[in-house]
């Protein structure tokens, strides 16, 4: 609950941000700005999550990434449908916007440590055991 908590904050910052530094897009307040985040993210739970399988079968898991960035930025053209106090003057906003809450997001689970296997790291001072197996 707390990762979707600070992934809703670093999205509804990113958002804010971009309206900041791109006349393209508008956002009237933080708050605006979470709701934005969180209607996204329902959405792209739901109905992202079918349109990626279904690109995701077209390009044949190839592209899957680029699937998800596409997905994340039809999303947030859908909530600027919904939102009145939201607007994003064309789809490349959008797509940009998903690239750098991509980005932001990849950036804190990194400063949080997800994703790192200590398991599979050998520190100075480690004993290693060779196996042999004779066949």
């Amino acid at each position: 609950m707390i990762d979707f908590i600070i992934n809703l904050i670093v999205t509804a910052a990113v958002i804010l941000i971009m309206s900041y530094a791109m006349s393209s897009v508008h956002v009237k307040s933080f708050g605006t700005a979470l709701w934005v985040a969180f209607l996204t993210a329902i959405f792209t739970a739901t109905i992202g999550w079918i349109l990626g399988g279904l690109l995701n079968l077209v390009t044949f898991f190839l592209l899957e990434a680029i699937v998800g960035l596409i997905v994340t930025a039809l999303m947030l053209k859908l909530v600027d449908k919904l939102v009145g106090n939201f607007k994003l003057d064309g789809f490349l906003p959008a797509l940009i916007i998903a690239i750098a809450v991509a980005i932001a997001l990849a950036i804190v689970g990194w400063l949080r440590g997800e994703g790192r296997d200590d398991y599979a790291l050998i520190k100075p001072g480690d004993k290693i055991e060779v196996v042999r197996t004779i066949v």
